[in-house]
């Protein structure tokens, strides 16, 4: 019996090996203007036949505030012709300043645009503050021909989760949106607090500034999240990814008891890069997760912000910076093998 036990143990997880996806990564080459560092693009999302790119948007670096779309259909070029030149489209982000002259006005430091999601022509996005900043905040807005016209009378707060002693935790916002049972669910950064870590839900039919949170328990995650995207059947998949840096993103590292996690992100020489991709599961109002698959070794460093599934992959892109200078955006199609 013991015996028999034991070798139905070992085919369930066969089974569960043989189901994790595999993919071989497509490096997509950019032109000049979307390849350009300070762009530091923090969020993907596809709409209306286009993948639409997010910057940051640093206002207090005099950077432009924007996002660029490409046609899905020249990327299918793109991924047949690698010598295509993709064409490409601006689109403005009207009322930034203003918005964030509010923030200001509230005691609240903005530092950038991270998490990006479109329904029909409404865009929401997700707004990073300043670590001693309590509040990060979603921007609702109009999608035009070529702008996006920002509802200045819309600035939804979203309360940091603090740590136990009452502080923030070190750069960490909400990083992704997506849709999920006619929710609108905000992603914190951090996920790792010692007691109930929770995802942000809001009604989406009635979504106003007031509108108040629906706290969804999330199973505690190393690491950090950087974008989250839907995959169909209450599933999503996310960027979990650990930066090996000092002083306050040492938070992020986990703690030497936890032997699986401290092995993943270090090494002979101490702590590394890593990054990978979580299946995130909804069900009965809470989140789990389970790993999904790991970035090959050349592309840990780079500093992957948005993720869209697209076909039977998806699309990532880094925020600006990579293993060695000189920094740059680099977009990759993830292509599934099966």
């Amino acid at each position: 019996m013991k015996y028999l036990l034991s070798c139905l143990l070992c085919l369930s997880a066969l089974l569960t090996l043989a189901q994790k996806p595999s993919f071989t990564v497509r490096q997509i080459s950019l032109p000049k203007e979307l390849e350009y560092y300070d762009n530091q693009f923090s969020g993907l999302a596809i709409s209306r036949g286009k993948l639409f790119l997010l910057s940051e948007s640093r206002l207090q670096d005099q950077a432009e505030a924007k996002l660029y779309t490409v046609q899905l259909s020249d990327l299918d070029r793109k991924l047949r012709d690698t010598t295509y030149v993709l064409p490409y489209q601006k689109i403005k982000l009207l009322g930034l300043p203003a918005l964030r002259a509010r923030m200001k006005t509230a005691g609240q430091e903005y530092e950038g645009l991270e998490a990006l999601m479109i329904t029909k022509d409404v865009v929401y996005l997700s707004v990073e503050t300043a670590t001693p900043s309590s509040n990060c905040y979603l921007l609702k807005g109009h999608l035009q021909a070529n702008t996006v016209a920002l509802d200045t009378t819309f600035l939804l707060a979203l309360p940091k989760p603090p740590a136990p002693n009452g502080s923030h935790i070190y750069n960490a916002g909400f990083e992704a949106a997506v849709t999920a049972k006619k929710e609108l669910v905000a992603f914190f950064e951090y996920n790792s607090f010692s007691g109930q870590n929770y995802a942000y839900g809001f009604r989406k039919p009635h979504l106003t500034a007031n509108s108040t949170i629906d706290k969804l328990p999330f199973s505690p995650l190393p690491f950090r999240i950087t974008d989250v995207t839907p995959v169909g059947r209450n599933h999503f998949t996310a960027i979990n990814y650990f930066f090996k840096g000092a002083g306050g993103d040492t938070i992020y590292r986990p703690p030497a008891t936890d032997v699986a996690n401290t092995r993943l992100v270090t090494g002979p020489e101490g702590f590394k890069n890593y990054c990978r991709l979580v299946d995130i599961n909804l069900k009965n109002n809470r989140f789990t997760w389970q790993p999904l698959w790991e970035f090959p070794e050349q592309y840990m460093g780079y500093n992957w912000e948005g993720l869209v599934a697209y076909k039977q992959g998806y699309f990532v892109i880094n925020d600006k910076y990579t293993p060695s200078r000189p920094y740059r955006t680099t977009l990759l199609y993830l292509q599934g093998s099966h």
